[in-house]
């Protein structure tokens, strides 16, 4: 098979994206290369689809023990045989994967930094062919960069015990300049092609909010994110466990992650992010390095990071499968302390002369000066990330708070009087129901039988749709403008008056409206599109993984779309491969030809 062939079959894509096919190119000619490609670019495929077409094994070194699990899932569902071999495992289950390896059964090995001067792992490697060496998440070879780790230093050395030396291959999503330069030098790469595709993610939106109390901000975006998955990140473990216990006492679905729980309990916390069991999860940067979850539609920054790098790629892990996504930062005064607090602390580092943790620690707070003017006075936060890692931009992006205002908030003083007048005219004795149908004028047995028909708030809201006056109520439910008896009765606070009688003004957290990866929401037949996402669930939960590893959102939005009648226009699908297409395209189109079948009876 050749390269598109490759693509086409495994990963189910007809064409490549920017700077994939050039560094492939190189590959498979035997050039080192270096690839700076944003989250969701398609950093995988790059050495993904060689190393299908190489003759040996391709070794992936890979910081994170949670990303080797989920690449090789991943890799699983795609029809690609592969392991992963790191300190979960027990010696047996390496040897075990060390011989499936020898036999031909695995085109790609992941394996962590730590392990390869091991005497087992070397031996290994001594006994097969080694046709590439990939580097991910690379930038953690660098002191200067955000995320380093010791162990990637050993990488030269590794490369330099081998009796034949593959191409080496280095990806990351963000490196400043003196970053790459460090890649190049440290790990060893000889003469490598430089790509840098660009670091926009233009399906992302950006917003800074410096609110008074950051829970209240908190709960009013997780208020309007509902249904959605998402990350909540916060500077220090204390800080998780507090948003944790309050939010999960209030009924939200949340779960946390950070180094201070038991390795048991940051995997099952994981496992439910990643399989759609719960909506949110709140945790420190210890989580998502490479966590391959498509779906996470908003990231929020409890606390704002030490520098545009971190920043940067946190935020990048929302919007993966190309659809619309949020990036909100709550900035408050209290983070600069915190983050200054964190470079006059930093953890010991004896590889490390009192120069260099000197050097290092003014560069750091030079970086979070930068990261502070981004939270406080960038006119566009898009083009101040970009203009940080070296790219032009032109104009305004008009997608960001910078251009766009930052308060986020709409006033809705009109809908307030007319739903407290309509509480305060029934003497605060009817539920949500009966208020939803004087203000809708539905005329109904009971509103007949109780003459409300007659009362001035009859009607006044029958131009707005009942999900949106429902939505109005539960708002000023929760911020205690309005309170449920044990009855289920509403009745009014007092400062429901102020806004009655002495023209206070009221304001909510605008809506945000139902962003999808195919078209406009018109196009897209929502209740086909919550049928396949409960199809996909119970394949996933039969087949042991996620469910965006059975089909992603995006692909599951182009099908509501297009609603495709056969394998071959299922196949044109972008993002299903002929493994997928195989194992599940007959049982969704069973789901799409009913849906579509009882559409026609109706009508």
């Amino acid at each position: 098979m050749d390269k598109f062939e490759v693509l086409n079959r495994y990963f189910g894509y007809g064409m490549f994206r920017q700077g994939q096919e050039e560094l492939i190119d190189a590959i498979l000619e035997g050039r080192d290369v270096m690839g700076i490609m944003p989250t969701g670019a398609g950093k995988s495929v790059c050495f993904q689809v060689p190393a299908l077409m190489l003759e040996g094994i391709t070794l992936v070194i890979s910081p994170l023990i949670s990303l080797m699990k989920d690449q090789v899932n991943a890799l699983t569902q795609l029809g690609i045989k592969s392991a992963y071999i790191n300190a979960s495992l027990s010696e047996k289950q390496q040897n075990t994967v060390y011989a499936g390896a020898r036999a031909g059964q695995y085109k790609i090995i992941y394996v962590a930094p730590e392990r390869l001067l091991t005497p087992a792992f070397t031996d290994f490697c001594s006994k097969v062919k080694i046709s590439m060496l990939c580097i991910d998440e690379a930038h953690c070879v660098s002191h200067w960069g955000h995320d380093f780790r010791t162990a990637y230093l050993d990488i030269s050395t590794f490369i330099s015990s081998l009796d034949e030396r593959p191409v080496v291959t280095a990806f990351t999503a963000t490196a400043t300049q003196r970053v790459r330069d460090d890649i190049e030098a440290l790990i060893g790469l000889e003469n490598p092609l430089r790509v840098v595709t660009g670091f926009d993610r233009e399906n992302l939106y950006f917003e800074v909010v410096q609110p008074k109390i950051k829970l209240v901000a908190l709960r009013r975006y997780l208020d309007l994110y509902s249904g959605r998955s998402g990350i909540v990140y916060c500077s220090s473990r204390k800080t998780v466990d507090e948003l944790y216990e309050t939010l999960r006492k209030e009924k939200y679905s949340v779960t946390r992650y950070h180094a201070g729980l038991t390795k048991q309990e940051r995997r099952i916390n994981q496992d439910l992010f990643i399989g759609d069991e719960k909506e949110i999860i709140i945790a420190t940067n210890a989580f998502g390095m490479g966590i391959d979850k498509s779906n996470v539609s908003f990231v929020i920054h409890y606390n704002m990071p030490g520098d545009i790098e971190s920043y940067y790629q946190e935020a990048g892990r929302a919007g993966r499968d190309g659809a619309d996504a949020d990036c909100v930062l709550l900035y408050g005064a209290g983070d600069i302390r915190m983050q200054k607090y964190f470079i006059d602390n930093p953890e010991e580092n004896p590889s490390l002369s009192d120069e260099e943790i000197e050097t290092l620690r003014q560069l750091r707070l030079q970086k979070l000066e930068k990261m502070i003017y981004y939270s406080t006075k960038a006119s566009c936060l898009r083009n101040y990330i970009l203009n940080y890692f070296g790219e032009r931009t032109k104009g305004k992006c008009n997608s960001c708070s910078g251009c766009n205002g930052n308060e986020m908030s709409i006033d809705v003083t009109v809908p307030a009087q007319k739903i407290f007048s309509c509480i305060k005219r029934v003497r605060e004795s009817e539920n949500k129901r009966v208020i939803l149908d004087i203000l809708k004028g539905n005329e109904t047995e009971y509103i007949l039988s109780k003459k409300y028909n007659l009362l001035k708030t009859f009607g006044t809201m029958s131009d707005s749709a009942e999900s949106e006056i429902e939505k109005h109520i539960d708002h000023f439910i929760r911020y205690a403008y309005i309170s449920e008896k044990r009855t289920g009765s509403l009745y009014l606070e007092e400062k429901c008056s102020d806004i009655l009688w002495k023209g206070k003004r009221v304001r909510k957290f605008a809506e945000k409206s139902e962003k999808t990866a195919a078209g406009t929401s018109q196009d897209v037949d929502i209740r086909l599109l919550l049928k396949l996402k409960t199809l996909r669930k119970l394949l996933a939960n039969k087949s042991g993984v996620p469910d965006y590893s059975v089909l992603t959102d995006y692909a599951l939005v182009k099908i509501a779309a297009e609603k495709p009648k056969n394998m071959e226009q299922l196949r044109k699908i972008e993002g299903i491969s002929e493994h997928k297409l195989n194992k599940f395209g007959a049982v969704f189109l069973k789901e799409i030809n009913r849906h579509c079948g009882e559409n026609i009876e109706k009508n």
